[in-house]
């Protein structure tokens, strides 16, 4: 195949992915103008309880006032709740509504109906070897490139603790906040 031709499949893929399996699935499970980071963010909450606002910032690689901006919106479509510490005042502490937590279970419920037959169209040993070459491609992109700053949340939350790209990178947004990032120096592969 050209490298016209692994371009123009690649272009295809990320681009049906974020069409069919990101944008339009959220416009499905929820009629308020989300983003999909804010989605990753809700994602993260349901996944892992409460977080600080800060954290919030990182994980969005924004300032804590542009942070905020995105939590009002979450909290304002009753997605998010917000509460002080009680550790810390001035600390406020975000988590997911049960209506947050409907929507993202409805949303990854959807995407497993979508994604199920379209798989069962291959034999497990395609889908291991389309999963490995996909891998070994995005990590050969990214270990050409310096990484920008902020966490990684290339998975979107489908988080494996031996994620090549976590040890690439060294800072994934989904472990690091779980407290279960992994312990190897930045750039060496875990064996």
């Amino acid at each position: 195949m050209s490298l016209f031709g692994l371009l123009r499949q690649t272009h295809i893929f990320a681009s049906t992915v974020r069409e069919i399996l990101e944008t339009k699935l959220l416009r499905e499970v929820s009629d308020a103008p989300l983003t999909l980071a804010q989605l990753q963010l809700l994602k993260l909450m349901v996944r892992d309880g409460e977080h600080h606002l800060t954290e919030v910032a990182h994980f969005l690689g924004v300032s804590p006032p542009a942070a905020t901006k995105n939590i009002d919106k979450l909290v304002g479509l009753g997605l998010v709740h917000r509460e002080r510490s009680t550790d810390d005042r001035r600390a406020t502490l975000l988590s997911a509504s049960p209506e947050g937590q409907r929507l993202v279970e409805e949303y990854e419920r959807k995407k497993e109906l979508l994604v199920r037959p379209v798989a069962e169209r291959f034999r497990p040993e395609e889908l291991e070897q389309l999963t490995s070459l996909l891998e070994r491609f995005a990590i050969s992109l990214l270990e050409r490139e310096t990484p920008e700053s902020g966490f990684c949340a290339r998975c979107c939350g489908y988080v494996d603790s031996g994620c090549p790209v976590n040890w690439l990178l060294g800072d994934c947004a989904f472990q690091k906040l779980r407290g279960t990032a992994v312990k190897e120096k930045k750039g060496v592969r875990p064996s």
